[in-house]
């Protein structure tokens, strides 16, 4: 699985105009099912993401996790991650999981997220979406399973 992790002031995610899914102080999490992924590398995701110490300390230092600051996550399904850009000017996006499966694993990565008592929104899988966030730092980490 690939994951982007962007702290975030605010986050929110809206299809048709209409808002679906926000955060506040914490983490937008934009993710990818890749061929042959399977729930272990979705589990390995989220526990490096839960306990990654990417949030300000008293002293302005990056030392406290998502769960330190009870801060929240909205995960939003991105196959674009997935894109091969190593041949022309057309990015192939044939590494990524087929749908139902990319869908399933999404699914499973939101809930193992909640598992850990993690507040957690989402986008809508395969939906047009718009994606509006204030990105703090900026913090953005590239990170995958």
């Amino acid at each position: 699985m690939r994951a982007l992790l962007q702290r975030v002031s605010e986050a929110q995610v809206q299809v048709d105009g209409q808002r679906i899914g926000q955060t506040g102080p914490g983490l937008l999490i934009l993710i990818c099912a890749m061929q042959g992924d399977t729930e272990a590398e979705a589990d390995k995701l989220v526990s490096k993401i839960s306990k990654l110490r990417i949030f300000r300390d008293e002293a302005g230092k990056m030392n406290r996790s998502l769960a330190d600051i009870a801060g929240s996550a909205l995960v939003v399904s991105q196959f674009t991650l997935a894109a091969d850009t190593s041949r022309g000017n057309r990015p192939g996006f044939s590494a990524a999981a087929p749908p139902d499966e990319g869908n399933r694993l999404y699914q499973y990565f939101v809930q193992a997220l909640q598992a850990l008592g993690i507040s957690v929104e989402t986008g809508e899988f395969g939906a047009d979406m718009q994606v509006s966030l204030i990105n703090d730092g900026p913090v953005t980490i590239w990170m995958e399973s």
